[in-house]
């Protein structure tokens, strides 16, 4: 930890507008510099920004890489994440120069959780696929063989990743009567697989071909990128579902688009992409993906809880304790 003074009164610089009682909030005790419009800051505009506050306040659109962060201020003493996911953090860099990362963990599980079902529902019921044949104008009418779907109830879902949300979503999963499979680094414990119903599945590979949904809930790292490659698309059957609300690049988005094509996945559903805002132009053409913009956390009382551990990781940091959200040495 750093052993720097820290200021009563930090500079605070945050880059995206945050929900207007988060920012009163940090008004009242910070000097806090804000992005009055809700767009992404140019690099230049960030590197200027990380010269000259104590405190930056960045969200997962910020890419803050090892260069950024070793041009940044002496001042700059601590990255206050306003999100859980900090792989846009060269945290390496960061520890480097004893500058603290926090993020907000916990905050958006059962929003995130929500979303992720909703896809789940969304892509076998084809509701994306009904929406637009209403709004074309061009639907006759019912009859008992028009947007056929698949029924959910009595599937098997597959989970990997079974931290808060991998949790959350096997909850609701298991109330829309779902069977549970899950992987993880490490098994859960046994009162948490009882209460779920769950599956433990050391191999990832041997679980893939077992399920019929597959739901992502990992965070992106150097372990997870491309975790879902063409291989393991392959283990699937034709008839799988693919889920995706947690970071883009966890599924080699290529060779998903070329199983979704030739048929050897029923469909996907996608709240995340590697390239976001750009999406590839074959997925846009598929009418068995759902997709939303990146928005599996975005309630207003998420986006004002997460503003409030942002606070509080800032209050306990210019207090001289250890803010309650620092990512650690250990972190991957």
């Amino acid at each position: 930890m750093s052993r720097r003074s820290r200021p009563a009164t930090p500079r605070v610089i945050v880059t995206r507008k945050l929900p207007d009682e988060t920012q009163a909030r940090m008004a009242q005790l910070f000097d806090v510099r804000f992005n009055p419009h809700d767009t992404k800051l140019s690099r230049e505009t960030l590197a200027a920004a990380m010269r000259e506050c104590d405190v930056l306040v960045p969200t997962v659109t910020d890419d803050l890489d090892a260069d950024l962060i070793a041009g940044a201020g002496e001042r700059l003493q601590l990255i206050a994440n306003y999100g859980a996911g900090v792989n846009h953090i060269a945290l390496r860099a960061a520890r480097a120069r004893n500058i603290i990362v926090t993020n907000t963990p916990g905050v958006l599980t059962e929003d995130t959780a929500d979303m992720t079902m909703a896809l789940i529902v969304s892509v076998p019921r084809r509701l994306a696929e009904g929406e637009k044949l209403v709004r074309s104008g061009e639907w006759d009418g019912w009859s008992p063989s028009n947007m056929l779907g698949h029924r959910i109830g009595g599937k098997a879902l597959g989970i990997v990743g079974m931290g808060r949300i991998g949790q959350a979503v096997a909850r609701r999963a298991r109330a829309f009567g779902l069977s549970i499979h899950y992987h993880n680094r490490n098994r859960v414990a046994a009162a948490i697989e009882a209460e779920l119903g769950a599956t433990w599945h050391a191999d990832l590979d041997e679980m893939l071909g077992v399920i019929d949904i597959l739901t992502i809930h990992t965070p992106r790292n150097a372990q997870s990128e491309n975790l879902i490659d063409r291989r393991r698309i392959g283990l699937m059957r034709s008839h799988v579902y693919l889920i995706n609300a947690s970071r883009g690049g966890i599924v080699d988005e290529e060779a998903l688009v070329e199983a979704l094509e030739q048929e050897k996945l029923a469909g996907a559903g996608l709240d995340v992409w590697k390239f976001e805002p750009q999406i590839d132009p074959r997925l846009l053409a598929l009418p068995n993906v759902v997709m939303t913009p990146h928005m599996g956390s975005a309630t207003l009382e998420g986006r004002v809880g997460q503003g409030e551990r942002v606070i509080a990781n800032i209050r306990m940091w210019i207090g001289g304790d250890r803010p309650p959200d620092q990512i650690l040495e250990g972190w991957v």
